[in-house]
């Protein structure tokens, strides 16, 4: 297909001199950055439903939680193992983007997203804003749900500073006055406890016609601070919030037990190392100071935000608010996944149409379900042996692990490689891990220093030939996404169901090695990390750049979630200074600048940001004019240092014409032409938009729709 192939001035391109050593990559932290303002620039648009733009908004807060929580904890880490002016100058310039991006978040917040939905009846009502019958309701709300459960606590060397858990939200306040013991304590504290809900909806009767309205817990206690401290006088406060470094440190080395060392490391996670300090920007300097002082953070810590510390609680107010209002839709149309009609029948053995073909589901526009009820027909099926599966991020509730333990229970050999590491998931993921063992099935936590991020499903069935001869045959599903049908349904993934025996023998293989943690025969058509796959994927850029000096085609396509890995990055540069026509779809953080004179002119980057998750993982690589001279893999792994050479990752060829097809025009080539969510890095690491076209995600979803896919 002729959008595959370079264009004539590409081919006639001389070859270029060596890539230069010098060239400067884009830095990470500002890369990731620069995603959440992609994210947020969601919330301005206008063409979308008015409750999905909070929902943007409430991302950004989330993901910027994460940042603040691993990757500036790291930074931090970095600066102080190599202090120096560079490391200073990085570390601040990062704090700096951080500092802007917040504060134009909280006004997309405060000035478009909020008046807007107020202009729609659903408004947040402050104190000052509430009439006297919302008032006295908002009073009995306290007094009934929410003042016994809290403790003011006054500040005195018989009280000290409470505990501040990670991301709690809490109240510091100045009295005036004295105490009941006749002294003069000026400050006390006011934990929130995380079981009141943060956003609640008053009752129709207390609201106008066609009005929906909320107050936030923050703004319920604010209101009846000085309730809380009889006889003293609330002189100033704020509300504040502690972000904490909350990656476990656990030395697997040193342990004897991964799953017990976690276990015990979750009591003290929310307790880490303070990274920064919220406040709402009328808080006092007194106050900031204090609490700057109290948490050993320097000013650049200190975000003062116009408005709620913790927008990603307001979630609750999109999940509680009606879908329609005034006849126009508040939410994302409904859309419900395809089955795959024609490829996989609901009242048909999936292994027998495994036996005649691969089936390649693309997910959310197809239905996770297949996934579930391949697993399901697997625990039924009399014939089935063996179960094996890798558990990466698969929720707390999970009917593909009831499955598994159903399968146990009924005497089949079940292996789970549940990787207890999964950043934010351990508790979830050791609770699996102990009901599993509970049943009687393996359960192994992967390798020590590795994370398994593969998503690897093998079933082992007995079977007849039809000379009557019993032997077993493996099937098999791979996914570049996780075991999790509700993210199923938001994220962009490829699932691959095959019986072929290559790919089934590697895949065991695969299980073996983790298991056994023994040599086993290199596979020979999966590519899995920490072994071959960062190898083969220089190889294939090189023998790209080589038909580009040899003038003949030459094309990579790559779609991922991260671009940071230093040496494919600079092979890229060297396969395009070559002369190699190279399109990358780079969800999140990209380090490599594109459009360089004489350097990456010949690179494309672009990141989509839609409706969806874009978190399929596509590579593309085409060196010549034969069919022997093209590769197309689909892949759980990012184009990361982490994922190439610290995680059990997966690449797998998709040999099929007609699949290999389909991956090209429904997940490479839809993205390339994207005019409507799609943003194209500039070389200074800036995006521009692209606007006037249409959106790869909402043609799929028509395609799928109606029926014409696949």
């Amino acid at each position: 297909m002729s959008d595959f192939l370079p264009s004539a001035a590409t081919v006639d391109a001389p070859a270029p001199s060596p890539p230069s050593p010098t060239l400067a990559l884009l830095n990470r932290e500002q890369a990731i950055l620069e995603f959440n303002r992609r994210v947020l620039a969601q919330a301005q648009r206008e063409d979308v439903p008015l409750l999905e733009r909070l929902r943007y908004v409430t991302i950004v807060s989330s993901n910027l939680d994460e940042f603040f929580e691993v990757r500036f904890a790291d930074t931090l880490e970095a600066a102080r193992a190599a202090p120096g002016e560079a490391s200073r100058a990085d570390l601040a310039e990062v704090a700096a983007r951080a500092h802007a991006l917040i504060d134009e978040q909280y006004a997309v917040f405060n000035d478009e997203v909020m008046p807007a939905l107020a202009r729609h009846g659903i408004e947040v009502i402050n104190h000052d804003d509430r009439d006297p019958a919302q008032r006295q309701w908002v009073a009995g709300f306290f007094e009934r749900e929410v003042r016994p459960l809290l403790i003011p606590v006054g500040l005195d060397p018989a009280h000290p500073f409470p505990q501040v858990a990670n991301k709690s939200l809490n109240f510091i306040v100045r009295l005036g006055g004295r105490d009941a013991f006749g002294r003069e304590s000026q400050i006390a504290i006011v934990k929130v406890p995380r079981v009141l809900p943060r956003v609640i909806r008053l009752p129709p009767e207390v609201c106008r016609v066609g009005q929906q309205g909320f107050v936030l817990l923050s703004s319920v206690i604010r209101a009846h601070l000085q309730d809380l401290f009889p006889g003293r006088e609330v002189e100033f406060f704020s509300q504040f919030r502690v972000t904490r470094d909350s990656d476990l440190d656990v030395d697997e080395d040193d342990v004897t037990n991964l799953r017990q060392a976690l276990r015990s490391g979750l009591t003290t996670r929310h307790f880490g190392q303070a990274i920064r300090l919220e406040v709402v920007n009328s808080c006092p300097e007194q106050l900031w100071r204090l609490l700057l002082e109290q948490f050993q953070l320097p000013d650049a810590a200190l975000y003062r935000v116009n408005g709620p510390v913790n927008l990603v609680r307001l979630t609750q107010l999109i999940d509680q608010a009606d879908d329609l209002v005034g006849g126009e839709w508040m939410r994302f149309p409904r859309y419900e996944p395809a089955w795959p009609e024609g490829r996989l029948s609901r009242h048909h053995p999936f292994f027998d149409t495994l036996r005649e073909r691969d089936v390649l589901l693309h997910h959310p526009f197809e239905s996770f379900e297949p996934v579930i009820e391949f697993l399901r027909q697997a625990v039924h099926d009399p014939e089935v042996l063996a179960i094996k599966q890798t558990v990466y991020r698969t929720g707390e509730k999970s009917v593909l692990m009831d499955l598994l333990i159903e399968a146990a229970r009924r005497g089949k050999e079940v292996m789970v490689v549940v990787e207890l590491k999964a950043r934010f998931d351990e508790e979830a993921n050791i609770n699996w891990a102990e009901r599993l063992e509970a049943v009687g099935a393996q359960v192994v936590y992967g390798i020590v220093g590795l994370k398994t991020h593969a998503k690897l499903l093998l079933v082992t069935r007995r079977e007849v030939t039809p000379r009557g001869v019993t032997h077993l045959r493996r099937y098999v599903h791979l996914s570049t996404g996780n075991y999790n049908p509700k993210t199923a349904r938001l994220y962009t993934d490829i699932g691959y169901l095959t019986a072929d025996p290559g790919i089934a023998a590697d895949a065991d293989g695969v299980f073996q090695q983790i298991a056994s943690l023994t040599r086993v025969k290199p596979p020979r058509h999966l590519l899995t990390a920490p072994f071959v796959l960062h190898r083969r994927l220089v190889k294939h850029i090189g023998q790209v750049a080589e038909a580009a000096r040899a003038g003949r085609p030459a094309r990579i396509v790559v779609k991922c979630n991260a671009l940071t890995e230093p040496v494919l990055i600079h092979a890229l540069v060297e396969a395009g200074r070559a002369g190699a026509k190279i399109d990358l779809v780079v969800r999140g953080a990209c380090m490599l600048p594109p459009g360089l004179v004489g350097e990456t002119d010949h690179i494309r980057v672009r990141s989509v940001i839609g409706r969806f998750l874009e978190h399929s993982r596509i590579l593309y690589f085409r060196w010549g004019d034969g069919d022997d001279d093209e590769a197309l893999y689909l892949s759980s792994a990012d184009w990361m240092g982490r994922n190439m050479f610290r995680r059990i990752e997966l690449a797998w060829p998709v040999r099929d014409a007609k699949l290999r097809q389909r991956v090209l025009d429904e997940c490479l080539v839809p993205y390339l032409h994207d005019g409507r969510d799609a943003w194209l890095l500039q070389s200074d690491g800036s995006y521009r938009a692209e606007r006037g076209g249409a959106s790869a995600q909402q043609a799929l979803m028509a395609r799928f729709s109606a029926g014409t896919a696949g």
